[in-house]
């Protein structure tokens, strides 16, 4: 990845990061990589824990953000979410896993956050 896009990229997983925080919840992980799988952030708010997809969406884009999630990083994000399940199922205070998307646009007025909650599931198609 280029350091541009790489840049971009952490910009946006920090505006949703601070939207999660503003929303109540707590940031337990950011880029955590579970082997070769990778999940943006990992948050939680209660017993609910949250896997978040942020994608990037430029102010010009007519692609919406849960239309550029291919079924290979679908796969990808639920094979690495199963794994986190593992993990988090252990702690006492955890009872349900959600995988969320956030499309993060950088326009003239700023950014903007837009949250899906539960966009990923294993039934989802898009």
């Amino acid at each position: 990845m280029n350091g541009r896009r790489s840049s971009l990229g952490s910009d946006a997983e920090d505006a949703v990061a601070d939207f999660l925080y503003v929303q109540g919840y707590t940031i337990l992980g950011r880029n955590l990589r579970l082997g070769p799988l990778e999940l943006d952030l990992v948050a939680q708010k209660g017993a609910l824990a949250v896997v978040v997809e942020v994608r990037t969406r430029s102010s010009s884009s007519f692609d919406g953000a849960l239309s550029s999630i291919t079924p290979t990083k679908r796969r990808n994000l639920l094979r690495a979410t199963e794994r986190l399940w593992c993990q988090l199922s252990k702690r006492v205070e955890i009872e349900r896993l959600r995988i969320d998307v956030a499309a993060v646009t950088f326009g003239p007025q700023g950014v903007t956050v837009e949250y899906f909650p539960g966009a990923i599931t294993a039934q989802s198609t898009y």
